[in-house]
């Protein structure tokens, strides 16, 4: 793992961890640890990636909200002319208030309720993706109630077994939860003229996630393009056509998804159709333009075992225990002796779960009490899964931008972690009870 670099933007200067050049030692003596820090840059610079890679064909990048939601970076790629890909009434009220236009905006998940879609109709989203036959008959119920005609995509699934780091993020395979099978779907697009409240304007596939090879997206879209020719030769004319996201990064360094490769055979293909193209990147926009920074507290030995206790921990980074995810880390001071023997640690947090870590037996020069670590490639699914268990409080989140960090979410007190809740007056046996009346 060694000591040296994140990634470009997080690189070394004077044998310190910087951002964009601004220290991260800096920013944590300022904003406190645990602490997120984004890079502006690096997130403009992957949608224009996008953009460049899929120019051959008309392409709306619909940002998936739920890798990182937070209402400045979602500002900030709206601005690039980006749309969202929601799952909940909470997502789209997000994308909303940081600007993004819900004419860009596809609703997606599972689990849809009648009140969001009533919500997601009033404000004028650009199209549902329907993943179940009761929902779309609950989708039709809302509509026909507003007078409205409903946008919809179906998802398909198209049984493609794709190769990702873990099983809970494949999606695309037929005992999956998410997605219509391909004949049903066939069936519900062609009931389409006998539903006046439902307008079918495209088909939707999501495979699943951290993908770095293009052949399960190239079957998906084989699916997918012969289900769309069919339906047209039935007089079902579809608009557009989206691939998903799931794009993979690279968490240790390695290359992550080639998008010129995909591209090059999905701009063709739609182009050939008249297809517009939807894409659903998350983790591949944000994940390597984050870490996470926190401080050594403690460290032991036990059982054989070193470890290195940190602030930070499941609560503020929940992939490590909950996938399997493997984050690169390195001390944010690098130590004078370089050539520091390394040993194996287990990065631990605070949190009461024995399944509470960021690393396990990974090699690093042992670090001392109070040095600060990052945590590389954690700008998709960190701030977005953390929590409140054992009543932590949510780290700040930095934005650095043109060289100024600026604080896009404040630390959370401890009257955050309560707001909402009520305790009722005592019944009132059980009032006089504890005050030691014997006669209520």
């Amino acid at each position: 793992m060694g000591q040296g670099v994140l990634s470009p933007a997080f690189s070394r200067r004077d044998g310190e961890l910087t951002c964009r050049g601004v220290s991260l030692e800096g920013l944590a003596e300022r904003f406190g640890t645990p602490l997120y820090v984004y890079d502006a840059q690096g997130i403009a610079e992957r949608i224009q990636a996008f953009h460049h890679a899929f120019r051959g064909v008309e392409f709306l990048l619909a940002y998936s909200v739920k890798a990182n939601g937070n209402l400045a970076i979602l500002n900030r790629i709206g601005a690039t002319g980006a749309g969202a890909d929601i799952v909940s009434e909470g997502e789209l009220e997000r994308a909303l208030r940081a600007g993004i236009p819900a004419s860009r905006i596809v609703f997606a998940g599972v689990g849809k309720t009648a009140a969001e879609m009533a919500r997601a109709l009033e404000a004028g989203i650009h199209a549902f993706h329907v993943e179940s036959e009761e929902e779309l008959d609950l989708l039709e119920e809302v509509a026909r109630a507003r007078g409205v005609q409903a946008p919809v995509g179906i998802r398909v699934n198209p049984d493609v077994e794709s190769p990702t780091p873990h099983h809970y993020t494949a999606t695309g395979h037929a005992a999956s939860k998410f997605g219509i099978p391909v004949s049903r779907a066939m069936e519900l697009y062609r009931s389409g003229a006998d539903r006046p409240h439902l307008r079918f304007v495209g088909i939707d596939v999501h495979i699943g996630s951290q993908i770095v090879e293009v052949e399960p997206y190239l079957a998906a879209l084989e699916t997918v393009l012969v289900m769309v020719d069919e339906l047209r030769d039935a007089g079902v004319p579809l608009e557009y056509l989206d691939l998903g996201g799931g794009f993979g990064v690279g968490y240790r360094g390695e290359a992550g998804l080639p998008l010129d490769r995909l591209a090059a055979v999905v701009t063709k293909r739609l182009r050939e159709r008249g297809l517009r193209l939807i894409l659903e990147p998350g983790r591949s926009i944000v994940g390597e333009a984050g870490v996470l920074l926190t401080r050594v507290l403690y460290r032991k030995e036990s059982g054989g075992k070193r470890f290195v206790i940190t602030d930070a921990g499941m609560t503020e980074l929940l992939r490590p225990s909950h996938y399997g995810g493997w984050h690169r880390i390195v001390p944010v001071i690098q130590n004078a002796d370089a050539g520091a023997p390394e040993v194996a640690v287990d990065v631990v947090g605070p949190v009461c779960e024995s399944g509470d870590f960021l690393a396990l037996d990974r090699p690093l020069p042992l670090p001392e009490r109070g040095d600060l670590l990052a945590v590389g490639t954690a700008g998709a699914y960190g701030f977005s899964m953390a929590s409140n268990y054992n009543a932590r409080r949510r780290p700040a989140e930095v934005l650095v931008e043109n060289s100024r960090p600026l604080l896009i979410r404040r630390r959370e007190e401890v009257d955050d972690l309560i707001r909402g809740e009520v305790i009722p007056p005592l019944p009132t046996v059980a009032a006089a009870l504890h005050s030691g009346d014997p006669t209520p």
